[in-house]
């Protein structure tokens, strides 16, 4: 199963894996219920998650009713028990939708909720993250998740971000983070889509942030908050509900 997900991962574009998903999730979910583990977003539970990953392949991560990773069932979580996020009246910017949302946030009636981004089915504006067709200060919450490792000048996305969130908003921006690694690690001469996996984790990385990233955030202008919501829980509901421990959410604020 390993080698056939990591296939798949690697030769299917994202579109269009995100449009097969609506037919498979159904199967899935039928064919590994059970009672080990749950998904906190939609409160099924199962026998076993799915192998994930583009190089490297994680073992029991990716669920099988909301195709959720590690990531958004922690952001789930954060939100849900932290946040006034499902109560409040907000505005909301959602870059790179994830399916394991969309639907949710968008069927919330507290949301007024707009979708962006240059390639995904799910969006509802077709934006460049560096140059946003928004005003200044529009967006109560920001979700940009896993989408600056992608971009070759983060810094102007960084700003832009900033730009068009509300005095007082909340952004969470998550990446992937090496936090063994004080300093972030790019090189833009390296665009061989297989020296990139080797060097980045993924064909379409550009970099490896580190520990620094939070003051790069900070530099732009955004207060930060790297919370670590694993350590709130106890150690049978990070394994229940299949987190990965120890991952810090970058939650900024204007």
């Amino acid at each position: 199963m390993k080698k056939v997900f990591k296939t798949i991962l690697n030769t299917i574009p994202r579109p269009i894996l995100i449009r097969a998903s609506y037919f498979v999730r159904p199967i899935l979910a039928v064919a590994l219920k059970g009672d080990r583990f749950t998904d906190p977003i939609d409160g099924k539970s199962f026998q076993t998650f799915l192998p994930y990953g583009y190089g490297t392949q994680r073992n029991n991560v990716l669920s099988p009713s909301t195709l959720s990773l590690e990531r958004h069932r922690l952001l789930w979580l954060y939100l849900k028990n932290e946040t006034e996020f499902f109560s409040k009246q907000l505005k909301v910017l959602h870059f790179a939708p994830e399916q394991a949302f969309y639907k949710r946030f968008r069927a919330q009636k507290n949301l007024e909720y707009t979708t962006t981004d240059l390639e995904s089915p799910l969006a509802d504006v077709k934006a460049d993250i560096c140059n946003l067709p928004f005003s200044d200060d529009s967006y109560d919450v920001i979700f940009c998740n896993h989408v600056l490792e992608h971009i070759p000048d983060d810094t102007k996305a960084m700003q832009e971000l900033f730009r068009v969130l509300k005095p007082g908003g909340m952004a969470i921006l998550q990446i992937p983070q090496d936090l063994s690694r004080q300093e972030t690690f790019e090189d833009h001469s390296i665009t061989d889509k297989a020296e990139r996996a080797k060097i980045f984790g993924q064909y379409d990385h550009v970099r490896i942030y580190g520990r620094d990233y939070f003051d790069k955030l900070r530099s732009i202008g955004f207060k930060v908050n790297a919370v670590d919501y694993t350590a709130k829980l106890s150690n049978e509901e990070v394994e229940k509900y299949c987190l990965a421990k120890g991952e810090l959410l970058p939650v900024c604020f204007k």
